[in-house]
């Protein structure tokens, strides 16, 4: 596995990723109208593409270039906007490899947020975060449950600094396994 920056080229297989990633991984926690309500069929690519470029955004592929997971940061807010990772690489260390090196963008002692699925948050508890509180957001005129967290990355409160490089963790490809 490596972990890269986003480029324009790969919003197509990011845009596949995040839709079938919601709507496989995340039909335990949330219904078919909420699934379709968070990713619908058809997603605006180019408002996509922008919002990507907007944030620090790193996308990790395997030995091929095939896109395993992504994610994004607004760096300047400390918000982790998107994490999302194919349904056959849960559990394998693709999200947390590109959760961490979203995270070494920043400075140390930097308060991270993120609004977590349900189905997310045993993986954000489980790197250090902590619920602030439970929320319903509306997306296309359908409430979905998520969770606003937090985390504080180690070292001192920063004093405004933000942009350190990332690390890449390299890794083996996912395996390909049925879902």
């Amino acid at each position: 596995m490596r972990i890269r920056p986003y480029t324009a080229a790969d919003c197509p297989a990011v845009l596949a990723l995040f839709y079938n990633t919601v709507h496989t991984v995340n039909r335990r926690d949330y219904t078919p109208a909420q699934l379709d309500a968070w990713a619908p069929a058809g997603p605006d690519a180019a408002r996509w593409d922008a919002s990507l470029k907007a944030h620090a955004a790193l996308v990790a592929v395997d030995q091929a270039g095939g896109l395993l997971g992504f994610g994004d940061m607004d760096t300047a807010a400390g918000y982790l906007d998107r994490l999302y990772v194919a349904a056959r690489c849960q559990r394998q260390g693709v999200g947390g490899a590109l959760c961490g090196a979203l995270e070494a963008l920043l400075s140390p002692g930097t308060r991270v947020t993120v609004q977590a699925s349900l189905t997310a948050r045993p993986f954000f508890e489980a790197r250090g975060y902590r619920v602030i509180r439970a929320q319903q957001v509306e997306r296309r005129g359908v409430t979905l449950p998520n969770l606003l967290m937090e985390k504080r990355l180690p070292g001192p409160v920063p004093d405004a600094s933000f942009g350190q490089a990332a690390q890449k963790p390299e890794g083996g490809a996912c395996r390909n396994r049925k879902v």
